[in-house]
């Protein structure tokens, strides 16, 4: 007897050291398919006041958008991080803390870990050492810039409450192949560096509180381009020209009749390319100050 209670007493710690760093326990919505490819990729960056702006964006989410959320935010490099066991209660999808080479898979949450760089490969999270640039760690702009390499066109970066500028370049990447940005509005940020370096920059498509975010990553999961198009890039959404220059030619695909122009968040003046919203659907106004790029609502 005493021998089968030491065997197992190791099982169990055996079974407790290979659980570590797995996904927190969730129970998707029925129906919901956590197994297949995403439709897109969306990386979500933050530093400060993070938290609450990554919990409010999570519980506004639908879990069903068939898109992987990738989380990037600043952490301490000496301590464990609690964000997957805490952002888990609040959302139905599972949450993951990533480990080296981890496939993306729709209607999942994934987490970075504490003092590491992470970009993303084929479709797949790859970890490295910690690095710095002039010496401030940028993990949200090296995360983003590979996402807009891998996925060009189905990348969606969105930065939200942080200090600095963390997030800025990542952004000008994913723009600059076609893909969509969203940042946090002022109001509703602890922290608005992050979110202001990136609309100075001219490269946010939507301003928007966390929860209007959620609804606006749901509203373009749900569109028929995205659920058709190959998994390559959206059709018919090419790289950003330079501001001011050449639109697409009378006839391209990308001025369908029926869509609204300038697309989604009225990217520029000859922005025409493929939009991600029917007429009508889109109400707000356009900041001037930053050049009519912006949609607010």
């Amino acid at each position: 007897m005493v021998k089968k209670k030491r065997r197992q007493g190791s099982t169990h710690q055996k079974k407790a050291r290979r659980g570590a760093g797995r996904s927190v326990p969730a129970n998707p919505g029925r129906g919901v398919r956590t197994d297949s490819h995403p439709l897109a990729i969306v990386g979500i960056g933050a530093s400060a006041g993070g938290l609450e702006a990554f919990t409010r964006l999570l519980k506004a989410l639908s879990p069903d958008t068939g898109m992987a959320f990738v989380l990037v935010q600043h952490l301490d490099p000496k301590h464990e991080s609690l964000l997957p066991e805490l952002l888990s209660k609040t959302t139905s999808m599972p949450v993951t803390q990533v480990s080296e080479g981890v496939t993306l898979r729709s209607n999942h949450v994934y987490v970075i870990p504490p003092n590491v760089d992470m970009a993303l490969e084929k479709g797949a999270l790859h970890l490295t050492r910690r690095t710095q640039t002039h010496g401030q760690h940028m993990p949200i702009d090296r995360f983003l810039r590979s996402l807009a390499t891998d996925r060009k066109s189905r990348s969606i970066g969105v930065i939200l409450s942080g200090s600095a500028s963390d997030g800025t370049l990542g952004l000008t990447a994913i723009k600059a192949e076609g893909g969509i940005t969203f940042a946090q509005d002022a109001e509703s940020a602890k922290y608005g560096s992050m979110p202001h370096s990136a609309l100075a920059a001219g490269v946010v498509d939507f301003v928007l509180p966390p929860e209007s975010i959620a609804k606006e990553l749901a509203r373009i999961g749900r569109h028929p381009f995205v659920q058709a198009g190959p998994a390559g890039g959206l059709p018919g959404l090419p790289a950003v020209p330079p501001r001011g220059g050449p639109g697409p030619p009378r006839g391209h695909p990308d001025q369908r009749d029926g869509f609204l122009p300038g697309g989604r968040g009225v990217r520029g003046p000859h922005d025409d390319r493929l939009p991600l919203h029917r007429q009508g659907q889109i109400t707000g106004r356009c900041d001037p100050g930053v050049g009519g790029r912006v949609l607010h609502r």
